[in-house]
């Protein structure tokens, strides 16, 4: 991804919110010259600073069985923004554009498809989603009718060893116009432009990135 260095953003610490944040994350592989994705929700941690990845494909993606480097996705929040929000507009003729959150994460798979792992796998990916959705289904590793069905999938890990966080928040534009923005973006109904609001007023205080 080309982005501005301007743009990249370091911290570990909110990389680490943007994947709990947006677990839903997209995988990309190549397999006899050919790009192939994959769409799956992960669970996120940190295994002696390095952060890895855990999830499942079913047995029959490709995914499962082809190819040890990937490119991960993960998308954050982003927004339209009109030119016509920027008090100097007119003296800048600005131009819409976006702002957003995403992450390229580049790392090696480790599959796995035993089955006290995998039910381990679906037992804490069920932990970690379901009270969010106001369920309360479990996982029940004693059921043999529960671990049949774990034959149906396969596991990775996905040891992440190249991460880079790009948080495009109108750095680049005075304070005036960030401010516009943010007025605009939260008196709108999309979430994630609000979103997108909520990041910008945190980063207000902070100095901008001069112009080109």
């Amino acid at each position: 991804m080309a982005t501005p260095r301007g743009f990249i953003d370091p911290s570990a610490a909110r990389l680490d919110a943007l994947l709990d944040a947006y677990p839903f994350v997209t995988l990309v592989t190549v397999h006899d010259g050919a790009p192939d994705a994959s769409h799956v929700p992960v669970l996120a941690r940190r295994d002696d600073g390095r952060l890895v990845l855990e999830g499942h494909w079913g047995r029959a993606n490709p995914q499962a069985h082809d190819g040890d480097d990937v490119l991960v996705l993960v998308h954050g929040p982003s927004a339209y923004l009109s030119a016509s929000w920027y008090p100097d507009k007119t003296e800048r003729a600005r131009v819409p554009t976006w702002n957003y959150v995403v992450a390229h994460l580049r790392g090696r798979f480790e599959r796995f498809d035993d089955e006290d792992a995998l039910g381990d796998l679906v037992a804490r990916t069920a932990d970690r989603f379901e009270a969010e959705a106001g369920g309360d289904w479990r996982y029940d590793h004693s059921d043999p009718r529960e671990r049949t069905q774990l034959r149906g999938i396969i596991g990775f890990r996905v040891h992440v060893h190249a991460a880079e966080l790009t948080r495009k928040l109108s750095q680049n534009h005075p304070e005036a116009n960030r401010k516009a923005v943010v007025a605009a973006l939260e008196a709108g109904p999309d979430s994630d432009a609000r979103a997108i609001a909520a990041l910008m007023r945190d980063g207000l205080s902070a100095p901008g990135t001069p112009e080109p």
